[in-house]
């Protein structure tokens, strides 16, 4: 088996030898070093037989010396098939011109369809794309995956709660799901608005109800601010109690900063790779070699290849590396305590309405411990502290 392949690797042709003393001249060729095989005769002065083209070449110089004729059947192996193939390197060549243009368009942009938008939010959609470059025509490996897609609509257009992203053949498929209009104002049951927390009234607004407290006073939670049970004893009336009821609250906050703090940022730096993948084996076609970087973070962006509307096992990958160094940041103790104000800060505020206000702060215990700063903090408030409690029956 090995050496029939090695014969069609460097090619073998089957020779007809006719005339008399072939036993004699079948002799002389295997004397001289010419391989021959499959030797069939046909009648009495015929035989075939095969043998290697390079020593084809050669049985000429022998056929002089005897009384045969010879002649050359058949050809087989790869210098005839390369024979072939130049002689049809035109067809080839077109053949193969044509499908790198398939595979071209396979993977060009020709679709963008929006479903579940409104059409001036499908217009933002449309703009923003443009910005990305996701334009009919456009190659696909030239501009973001789909998740890359996805993450800048949802953060770049505020209308947008979702939007999913779906690159199929050669069409992308957006389904959006836009931010709900405020809702319409609930009917409410009867009830009294009560205090949700401690605190002293600097103001009220009340749009119903009868109102129970008045400014300054010191509210515990739970107690009754505005009653919605209204009108003159024994002619009285229950309705929804509306309002709002200001109140400063307090809150204390405790936090720990360290004066030192070493972490990594990215610093400019970077290098674009380009591989094509096959079974997950990557083969570089720009950007050879190994990162210089001696720490860095490597974004993998992957576009799959398509041929009409099936998706090749090829992918077209770009990566980019970029360089990260670690860096120390040291803050003054005032510094430190300053960023831990603010700090403090921004935890209350997230527990907050967003109407509320942060009306002062006081420290109430600081330190430098361990290389921190720590501070206690007391934060006085200006918040809506009403909250709707329904009449029962008990209550009447």
């Amino acid at each position: 088996m090995k050496n029939q392949w090695i014969e069609f690797l460097y090619g073998r042709v089957t020779v007809k030898v006719s005339g008399r003393g072939i036993e004699r001249f079948l002799n002389v060729l295997t004397r001289n070093g010419l391989h021959i095989w499959n030797v069939k005769r046909h009648g009495t002065e015929t035989v075939t037989f095969k043998m290697r083209l390079q020593d084809a070449k050669k049985i000429r110089h022998f056929v002089r010396k005897s009384e045969c004729a010879i002649s050359f059947l058949q050809r087989s192996g790869v210098p005839f098939l390369i024979k072939r193939l130049l002689k049809n390197s035109g067809f080839l060549a077109g053949a193969a011109v044509f499908l790198l243009i398939i595979l071209f368009l396979s993977n060009v942009i020709w679709g963008i369809e929006i479903k579940g938008a409104k059409p001036a939010t499908e217009y933002q959609i449309r703009k923003e794309l443009d910005k990305m470059g996701v334009k009919i025509g456009k190659v696909q490996f030239f501009v973001d995956n789909v998740e890359a897609i996805q993450r800048k609509l949802t953060n770049n257009i505020s209308a947008l709660t979702w939007v999913g992203v779906e690159l199929r053949g050669t069409t992308y498929h957006f389904q959006v799901v836009e931010k709900t209009e405020p809702k319409k104002p609930e009917l409410l049951s009867p009830r009294n608005l009560v205090a949700k927390k401690k605190a002293i009234i600097v103001r009220m607004d009340i749009d119903e109800g009868q109102q129970v407290v008045a400014k300054n006073d010191h509210v515990q939670k739970g107690q009754l601010l505005v009653s919605g049970e209204i009108g003159q004893e024994g002619k009285t009336e229950l309705v929804p109690a509306k309002g709002e009821v200001w109140g400063e609250t307090w809150y204390k906050s405790h936090v720990e900063l360290p004066l030192k703090t070493n972490f990594k940022v990215f610093n400019g730096k970077e290098e674009q790779k380009y591989f094509i993948e096959i079974a997950n084996i990557d083969l570089p076609i720009w950007g050879f070699g190994k990162s210089e970087f001696k720490e860095s973070e490597t974004e993998k962006n992957v576009h799959k290849i398509h041929f009409l509307k099936w998706e090749l096992p090829i992918s077209y990958v770009n990566k980019t590396i970029r360089e990260r160094e670690e860096i120390t940041r040291t803050y003054t103790n005032l510094e430190a305590e300053q960023i831990a104000l603010e700090m403090a800060k921004k935890e209350i505020k997230s527990h907050l309405d967003e109407d509320a206000i942060i009306k002062d702060q006081m420290i109430l215990h600081k330190a430098i411990e361990n290389g921190k700063v720590i501070l206690d903090i007391h934060f006085k408030i200006i918040e809506n502290i009403a909250v709707g409690q329904p009449i029962s029956k008990e209550t009447q």
